[in-house]
């Protein structure tokens, strides 16, 4: 048995029931796998195939013989079945502080206390409390809105000229910054405050400022744009704050490795494991789109058994693609055969 068994409903069904499968790029799809396995948590997962994946001759005879498909189901519709996507996001930087560049990039502040609950109770497994000690009590660390009066005791990797900009990093989990003497840095996800995600696009729609069919990142800069004394207002509604570390290589997800475009996506850890090879079946950018994508980063608004984000890469085409992208999703885990038979 499976030491990693998603944690949701699965029907077991046969390589034939998965849309256009015929037409996957074997040979794409099992590199975005041996990838993968560079990480312990795919490892765990599929163990021996890893390495037979290295050495297999035919990526199609090896996917169909090695694995099984099961279809991720829900027994109600609590949660929509959704596909969105994300981008590595572009931001202008100093590294020291002058105009424009005032707004700071912060690594994970140094009084930020990550307490693993699970240590104590075991029912608690893999949940963490996150706060700051205030005498010998711990409260929850500082939110959004507090952290316009409170300077953090946390290096600052950069300074950037737009806090949208930088609120949107944040949601992209990572990004490149593109300094004034030309250089370019990386800086990819490494922490947050604790404070749970709230969509600041449902918080426009519920305030009538942006009708639930027109909602998308472009419409919300734009929005920004034209409100530009309501930007804090807006922003402080998501307490959650992102903290960040710079990196030597482009984005990377919380596997460690480089994401690849169109193969790579965020999923609920909670209901499938990281590391897991899915198949899924959605429309993006007005075209069917049925593939084989690797589980190899999480979000704090990627919540649900269907529920995934594809990272779809860098610069404006990917940036206008995942801030449209909002598509119905069909959703498979492939688990390997003679762990589960």
């Amino acid at each position: 048995m499976l030491e990693s068994m998603p944690k949701t409903y699965l029907v077991k069904c046969s390589f034939d029931e998965l849309p256009e499968y015929k037409k996957e790029n074997y040979i794409n799809a099992l590199d975005s796998f041996v990838n993968s396995c560079k990480s312990k948590k795919t490892k765990n997962i599929y163990k021996d195939l890893c390495l037979r994946a290295e050495q297999t001759l035919n990526p199609e005879t090896f996917l169909t013989n090695e694995f099984i498909p099961y279809e991720i189901t829900m027994k109600t519709s609590e949660n929509d079945a959704l596909l969105t996507g994300y981008y590595e996001a572009q931001l202008r930087g100093s590294l020291v502080k002058k105009e424009p560049y005032v707004y700071p990039v912060y690594e994970t502040p140094n009084d930020l206390l990550i307490i693993d609950l699970g240590a104590q109770y075991s029912e608690l497994k893999n949940y963490r409390l996150r706060g700051r000690l205030a005498g010998n009590r711990v409260v929850p660390y500082y939110d959004r809105e507090e952290l316009h009066v409170k300077a953090l005791d946390a290096k600052i990797i950069c300074y950037t000229d737009s806090k949208v900009d930088l609120f949107f990093l944040e949601v992209q989990g990572s990004g490149r910054v593109t300094l004034e003497n030309g250089e370019t840095i990386f800086i990819g996800y490494d922490n947050q405050n604790g404070h749970k995600y709230s969509s600041i696009g449902k918080h426009l729609i519920e305030m009538g400022e942006i009708s639930k069919e027109n909602i998308s990142l472009q419409t919300i800069k734009e929005w920004f744009i034209k409100n530009t004394s309501r930007v804090d207002e807006v922003l402080n509604y998501n307490r959650s704050i992102v903290f960040f570390k710079q990196s030597i290589q482009k984005a990377t997800g919380a596997l460690g490795l480089a994401l690849t475009p169109e193969r790579s996506v965020a999923v609920d850890p909670s209901f499938i494991p990281l590391g897991s090879m899915l198949y899924l079946s959605a429309d993006i950018n007005k075209k069917s789109v049925n593939r084989i994508v690797m589980a190899q980063d999480t979000g704090g608004a990627i919540k649900g058994s269907i529920r995934a984000d594809m990272f779809l890469g860098f610069g404006d085409e990917a940036a206008e693609i995942a801030g449209e992208l909002k598509s119905p999703l069909k959703l498979w885990i492939l688990l390997p055969k003679n762990e589960i038979n």
